[in-house]
């Protein structure tokens, strides 16, 4: 089988249970898993090319493919790679669409793959979004009709949506349904608004292969890449075959694997609760999470766990392994228990033996990373103010300007309050003519650009200088990366881990704080924690490096799980209602937030909503009862 070419079995980590339906391996990174990924279609391509065959590829658009598309052109330009003999049939286009609208999947496949390979133009289909609509159901058969002319699909290459979509086949697709015309589901359009600039601006149809022609392809590979998607895949690899999530026809399909990354995979039972599938070695951050389940499932403090509670669920090896109930129970309160301080800097003159935080030196020079220029108050706005008020030296670098998130509604009223102020003002004036006549797919023009991160700049002072903290102490990095005002970024380059390897290297901080978010639904989350962990990588040699501790956030969209907090850190009623001033001065992303994913509230609520919940946890567990605790999980590099 196909599926054995690039040694998924050996590269990534899979074991057959009886919960999974669905062959699949998961890799520490989706970086990693894309490069075989590309392998294998590579192979395919060359082992066609040797039958003198074409090589009929079935290719998907979206975030998930893009490292595959670009390990692929790298492997055409470096090794010599030929897709001479490549057809390709996209799996969908939004409709109605213009094909050299930004938005369209024709621009995004020529723009990652088409424009870089010695591709036939002759030999890519992409289903055409400006199909007049009284010859779209003739043009969806055809469309149909030219895949099978050559014999189906050799390779089907696919993402997930939310909705368990593949393609665009939203829930209540036939399992033996062609290419035609569909109406999206709202939570497709949802996770789409950001590239569109807002929901309004997403269309309400699209063209798509069907589940059929999808499942009559010989070789499937479907891509899984974040925690956003961990719900969904659960629902596909272990549930029920349900037109409700097309993705589980999958199931029926004997030569399909799905390539998972670790936060894709975290909500599978063996992942989660790996000692209801197989015998485990109880690692303490295994039991830990396993005690904290069973608190969880019991709805009993971990104090009050019994043995009982542990046979009957599938947790009589840890008993067997630590004595009793009684004496495991007091290891994991004691050890959840030493994760809580309201001295996030360490305590001075304490023993920190069982303190998450060194006590020592008293006073600790602090970089916060804030990936946009909200995300340090609105993920750690209260332990911001603990540092500043026990007297540590903070700083805060802003690693984006944040400009894309700007309403031009929002800029333009400030564009003609400068013109008010200044009615001379050739700048003020272009500014106001580019707004009131920008269409929708043109790219702001750099004076609006530094306009609308200005604002954000304006606004990030206000907070900080609310919570006490010197402007000196205040730095915008403006990481090149993200400055293509676009939703689309660049890649993470030198220049941008250059700029974080200078300031950490000024600074010489015994601690970092940075976001540790990988479900933000634009991406920028992630590339800025790479762009530290690069910076780390090549700095770890240094001296002060030694004395450097690394603690991860998260942003507005999920929590550590308990298990994995490192450090909790308590806030008062009083603090609570601080963290929420200090938020309130981005007034640019407090009504109508552009990107803020499927979550409808604002940034303040649902981070208080979240602050909340996990004190919630941490008292369910039988610890002190607190009004909101933010959490921390420590990164060793």
């Amino acid at each position: 089988m196909i599926k054995e070419d690039i040694g998924f079995r050996e590269a990534g980590k899979f074991e057959e249970t009886r919960f999974e339906k669905i062959h699949n391996v998961i890799f520490e990174s989706s970086q990693e898993a894309s490069i075989l990924v590309a392998r294998e279609i590579a192979n395919l391509i060359q082992r066609k090319n040797e039958l003198n065959e074409p090589c009929v590829l079935g290719l998907a658009t979206g975030s998930s493919p893009i490292k595959v598309y670009e390990e692929l052109v790298r492997m055409h330009k470096e090794e010599g790679l030929s897709f001479a003999n490549v057809v390709t049939f996209n799996l969908d286009e939004y409709y109605p669409m213009d094909k050299n609208d930004m938005q369209s999947y024709y621009h995004f496949m020529h723009e990652h793959l088409f424009h870089h390979v010695d591709i036939p133009s002759e030999n890519i289909n992409i289903p055409d979004g400006q199909v007049s609509a009284e010859e779209l159901q003739q043009y969806c058969i055809d469309y149909e009709m030219k895949i099978i002319s050559y014999g189906g699909l050799d390779f089907q290459l696919l993402g997930i949506g939310r909705t368990g979509h593949i393609g665009f086949n939203e829930p209540g697709s036939h399992v033996n349904s062609g290419t035609r015309s569909i109406t999206l589901d709202h939570i497709t359009r949802v996770d789409a608004a950001s590239s569109f600039l807002g929901i309004d601006n997403v269309p309400r149809k699209a063209i798509t292969m069907g589940i059929g022609t999808v499942r009559n392809a010989k070789r499937i590979v479907l891509l899984g890449w974040g925690i956003s998607k961990a719900g969904i895949i659960k629902k596909t690899i272990e549930g029920k075959v349900s037109s409700q999530v097309p993705a589980t026809y999958l199931q029926e399909h004997d030569n399909t694997t799905f390539v998972l990354d670790t936060e894709a995979s975290s909500e599978l039972t063996r992942v989660k609760t790996p000692w209801l599938v197989k015998s485990c070695v109880w690692t303490d951050e295994l039991k830990l999470k396993a005690v904290a389940w069973l608190s969880e499932l019991t709805k009993k403090p971990f104090l009050k766990l019994t043995d009982k509670d542990y046979n009957d669920n599938g947790m009589s090896s840890l008993l067997t392994e630590e004595g009793t109930a009684y004496d495991l129970n007091i290891k994991m309160f004691n050890k959840m228990q030493q994760t809580i301080t309201g001295w996030p800097g360490g305590k001075p003159n304490a023993d920190d033996t069982y303190r998450p935080e060194r006590s020592m030196p008293e006073k600790k020079r602090v970089i916060i990373f804030s990936p946009h220029p909200d995300d340090d108050v609105i993920s750690m706005g209260g332990t911001f103010d603990r540092l500043i008020e026990q007297g540590h030296e903070v700083y805060v670098a802003y690693q984006t300007s944040g400009n894309i998130a700007v309403s031009n509604e929002e800029a333009l009223k400030f564009a003609e309050i400068s013109k008010a102020l200044n009615p001379d003002s050739k700048i003020s004036d272009g500014i106001i003519e580019f707004l009131q006549n920008r269409t929708g797919n043109e790219i702001d023009s750099l004076e609006v650009r530094k306009l609308k991160g200005l604002i954000r700049r304006s606004e990030s002072f206000g907070a900080t200088r609310y919570l006490g903290l010197p402007d000196s102490n205040v730095h915008f990095l403006d990481l090149p990366f993200y400055e293509t005002g676009t939703v689309k970024k660049n890649n993470l380059s030198d220049a941008d881990v250059d700029i974080m390897c200078d300031i950490i290297e000024g600074i010489k901080p015994h601690q970092i704080y940075a976001a540790g978010d990988l479900a933000d639904p634009h991406g920028t989350h992630k590339v800025c924690l790479d762009s530290l962990f690069e910076a780390l990588k090549r700095l770890k040699h240094k001296d002060f490096m030694d004395d450097c501790w690394v603690w991860l956030y998260r942003g507005a969209w999920h929590e550590w799980e308990s298990y994995q907090i490192d450090m909790a850190v308590p806030m008062s009623p009083d603090q609570v209602l601080k963290k929420r001033h200090a938020i309130f001065y981005h007034q640019s992303q407090k009504d109508g937030v552009m990107f803020q994913g499927d979550d409808s509230r604002e940034f303040w609520v649902r981070v208080e909503d979240r602050n909340r919940l996990t004190a919630e946890k941490y008292h369910n567990l039988g610890l002190a009862d607190y009004s909101a605790i933010e959490a921390f999980k420590r990164y060793h590099f």
